[in-house]
């Protein structure tokens, strides 16, 4: 017997960019192979800031409700109401989506409900729909909702602690991306029963990277590339100490524009990275600021690429970025700059990836570069085992997340 789930998103096709729609839309994809068919309830295309193509998959039912931006559709010269931006500027989608929910409901009697977090709106509308229906509900919470000065303004703040405290109290789970972030959810609601606390780390998309075509290699010499393919945050991923590092070695001769490059692509702070490139003059040989490319031909580039930089700072321990999983998958040489205790390292080790420098260190980061290069060079840097990799796959979350509906189901009938 087929079973159905209720996905509420704000992240999904056509919206451009971030790794939640990627989450979403596999989970869609793959769901039906494990018994499970979605219905997913989404936000009327006005609501994006940024479209780019649809990709979805025309074999999910996707349903669209009304919503606004308040920033873009309820100002009056730029400034609207504190309440039209709480919990988060897509307030408005909720008035649209409880209505659409439930009609939905009404239809297709689904036997679970799912929400996705960072657009908090969609956990109130679940938490609506829950508790007008009675019907199970999961929160992919993915990354915390609340942490020490996050977010940043104390009036959101206590909102978001107030939602992430209703989805202990009445989801029949809760789910983090990471190891940290599960366990400062467990801290700081002691009371949550273990079997309550899921772990569904991000993934890669096989079906894109067995699509893209591997950028071809130029038959001529040309300078090793590193490439950094999405966005780099002035805080979360500071790239000042890395530019201190690369200023060193290029005035050391150690490296040069004959035979290094780091690219920077997509990286949403152009403007940002170049007043920090400005204290290292000459840099600019070396270093490239690059655009965004579609999602295809972005996987192309890193399958390409001579290497592949992430960037994780200590401020972030709690957190894995989704590009992780795609340079993983790509298998190209990896030098990760981020804190050695923090939950992206212990990933990449666990992968067997060991070269990894500290992000805030400028000493450490050119002997790891240094290192990175020659392991590189000769043939030996560390790549992740193919089952590793498999692991990592969107599919292969989607069965745990599969499981996780089936138990929640079979508690909820028993």
């Amino acid at each position: 017997m087929v079973k159905r789930v209720l996905m509420i998103a704000y992240h999904y096709p056509p919206l451009s960019g971030g790794s939640g729609i990627h989450r979403t839309h596999s989970f869609a994809r793959h769901l039906p192979e494990h018994g499970w068919q979605p219905l997913v309830l989404t936000v009327h295309p006005r609501a994006y800031e940024d479209l780019g193509a649809d990709h979805s998959d025309a074999t999910i039912p996707v349903y669209r409700s009304f919503a606004l931006d308040s920033s873009r559709h309820l100002a009056l010269r730029g400034r609207y109401p504190e309440l039209l931006a709480q919990p988060d500027r897509w307030i408005s989608w909720w008035l649209g989506a409880v209505p659409a929910g439930l009609r939905l409901i009404r239809k297709h009697r689904p036997d679970a409900i799912w929400s996705s977090y960072p657009i908090a709106t969609a956990h109130l509308i679940a938490l609506s729909l829950h508790r007008l229906t009675g019907i199970p509900w999961i929160a992919d919470q993915r990354d915390p909702m609340v942490d020490a000065g996050y977010p940043p303004d104390p009036h959101r703040r206590r909102i978001h602690g107030w939602i992430e405290r209703q989805s202990i109290r009445h989801a029949a789970a809760v789910v983090s991306t990471t190891p940290g972030a599960l366990r400062g959810l467990g801290q700081r609601h002691p009371l949550a029963d273990d079997r309550q606390l899921a772990l569904i780390p991000n993934g890669y998309d096989e079906s894109v990277f067995a699509t893209a075509d591997s950028t071809e290699r130029p038959a001529t010499p040309r300078p090793f590339t590193l490439l950094h393919s999405g966005v780099i945050y002035p805080s979360e991923r500071d790239p000042g100490p890395l530019f201190a590092a690369l200023d060193k070695l290029l005035s050391e001769h150690r490296i040069g524009p004959d035979n290094f490059r780091l690219l920077l692509r997509a990286s949403a702070h152009d403007d940002h990275l170049r007043t920090l490139m400005q204290r290292h003059p000459g840099l600019d040989k070396i270093v490239e600021l690059a655009p965004a490319l579609p999602y295809q031909q972005a996987v192309a580039e890193m399958l390409g690429a001579d290497g592949l930089l992430l960037l994780q700072a200590a401020n972030c321990n709690s957190q894995i970025p989704a590009k992780l999983y795609e340079y993983l998958r790509a298998r190209r040489p990896l030098l990760a700059l981020t804190d050695a205790a923090g939950d992206t390292a212990a990933t990449l080790r666990a992968a067997g990836i060991d070269t990894i420098g500290q992000l805030d260190s400028a000493a450490d980061i050119a002997a790891a570069l240094l290192r990175f290069l020659h392991l590189c060079r000769t043939w030996q840097a560390p790549l992740a085992s193919q089952k590793i990799i498999a692991s990592h796959s969107r599919a292969a979350r989607t069965q745990e997340l599969a499981a996780l509906l089936d138990r929640t189901v079979h508690k909820e009938t028993t």
